[in-house]
């Protein structure tokens, strides 16, 4: 019976962390092992930063469809209230772009949810 060698799966594993490791500074992009702790510090941080990004993005329309409903003299609570109410169904992301782009929609927008 031959003993199982790992040759070519180790060095195939060895590139794929090397290549990711590429642009680090020193020992980081050039030494497994360092490779290793620093890709998987990465790969740790990019799923996290993948949720934050969705959280962040919701505050920023947030932000830029109260600064749009101000202008029209109401606040982003009053606003989404009486749209929910009115049953009016936009999601924030095209509420903000609205607010941007179209302004005289928006203010539409913003007299049916305030009747």
């Amino acid at each position: 019976m031959a003993r199982v060698k790992s040759g070519k799966t180790n060095r195939a594993r060895h590139k794929k962390v090397l290549k990711r490791a590429k642009g680090r500074y020193s020992a980081n992009s050039r030494a497994y092992t360092h490779a290793v702790e620093m890709d998987d510090r990465a790969m740790v941080y990019a799923y996290k930063h993948r949720k934050m990004r969705k959280r962040q993005f919701r505050a920023l329309w947030n932000q830029r469809i109260n600064a749009a409903a101000r202008l029209c003299g109401t606040t982003y609570s009053r606003l989404m209230g009486g749209l929910i109410k009115a049953g009016v169904e936009i999601d924030r992301k095209n509420l903000s772009e609205l607010a941007i782009h179209d302004m005289k929609s928006f203010q539409a927008l913003c007299q049916h949810a305030m009747k």
